[in-house]
């Protein structure tokens, strides 16, 4: 007979990203002055975004049959971080990049060569994701949940 994993054990991974990122707030937050927030800490955001919202994706899928309530409050979760994600690439794009005159991706341009996958490759990659389960209507207001107690 096994025995369900401890919460200090379960999973790990999850586990260790959110302490990277509540480390990397407490960074900022010590910092003086303040440092500017760049393009790369954007890009590093949204793929961290994208991912989650992926995550977020599979376990709604897997809680709706059994538990069509926590489906609605975890797909309504999903449409919101989804819109999170437009925001911070939107705001990518306006901050100023290394090459004058341009907001947009421009990869070849880069001295290294073309990242694997920019933040406009992986933004339109999670947005057909998106638009084969999400209506328009859902996107720009989506559907009101309440919490409600057993």
């Amino acid at each position: 007979m096994t025995s369900a994993p401890r919460a200090d054990d379960a999973h790990p991974y999850l586990r260790a990203s959110t302490a990277g990122i509540r480390h990397h707030a407490r960074t900022l937050d010590r910092s003086v002055p303040p440092k500017p927030v760049d393009r790369l800490h954007l890009d590093v955001l949204h793929a961290h975004l994208t991912a989650l919202h992926q995550l977020l994706d599979q376990l709604t899928e897997a809680a709706r049959p059994p538990y069509p309530g926590t489906g609605r409050h975890l797909a309504a979760a999903h449409t919101r971080l989804w819109q999170a994600t437009a925001e911070v690439h939107a705001a990518f794009h306006l901050l100023p990049s290394a090459t004058p005159n341009s907001t947009e991706c421009r990869p070849e341009q880069l001295p290294e060569g073309p990242p694997v996958l920019t933040i406009c490759q992986r933004h339109l990659t999670a947005g057909h994701a998106v638009r084969r389960k999400t209506t328009p209507t859902d996107l720009h207001h989506p559907p009101h949940t309440t919490a409600c107690v057993r």
